[in-house]
């Protein structure tokens, strides 16, 4: 017997109606400030996942109505529906495919300056620690080896749905944006009520 929870969802198309009627849910996006400054669902609040984590119990009484979680592909907004149901708050949805698939629909997004996303990056420094390590090892008896141990973070990436090059990257500058302050979510959160 499973006792894992279904998480309900919604989709794009669905929730681009609601927008349009007036009937918005609360939208949460839970993406890094970065991701969220480049480009989000007009009216959302962004509430990074790991301050949504640290922060939910003093975010639950501010979100009493129906709340719908976003994030580029829906991975992170399903680990923040987890923490938000354990802290006992209802009416959770997930925006279905995330960001990628509401832009794909050609809802409104509200967009900044362009940056690369996060799997990008990994891809790109991944792909240039390899192949430098690999010239070196011709070189170098040895260096060829760092380059398996990121193909070996790498594929453990894959199996786990996590990624520590990523969470490394997300703390450098370019990607952080500025910091999201839970004092501030919360006013935000307030005066939209």
């Amino acid at each position: 017997m499973s006792t894992e929870r279904t998480v309900q969802s919604i989709t794009p198309a669905v929730l681009h109606r609601l927008v349009q009627e007036g009937r918005a849910p609360r939208l949460l996006d839970v993406r890094t400030p970065g991701e969220f400054r480049t480009v989000h669902v007009p009216g959302s609040y962004n509430v990074p996942l790991n301050t949504l984590r640290e922060h939910r119990a003093e975010l639950l009484s501010h979100l009493d109505e129906e709340v719908v979680l976003v994030c580029r592909s829906g991975r992170r907004a399903r680990e923040a529906e987890q923490a938000l149901a354990q802290a006992g708050l209802p009416n959770l949805r997930v925006l279905d495919g995330g960001m990628n698939a509401w832009e794909a629909v050609g809802a409104p997004v509200a967009r900044g300056s362009e940056r690369w996303d996060m799997e990008r990056q990994v891809r790109l420094v991944a792909g240039s620690i390899v192949l430098t390590t690999g010239l070196f090892g011709l070189l170098v008896p040895g260096v060829h080896l760092i380059g398996t141990a990121v193909g070996a973070g790498l594929t453990y990436a894959a199996l786990s749905n996590s990624c520590a090059m990523g969470v490394l990257l997300s703390k450098l500058p370019y990607n952080r944006g500025p910091r999201t302050d839970i004092r501030t979510v919360v006013s935000e959160l307030r005066s939209a009520s």
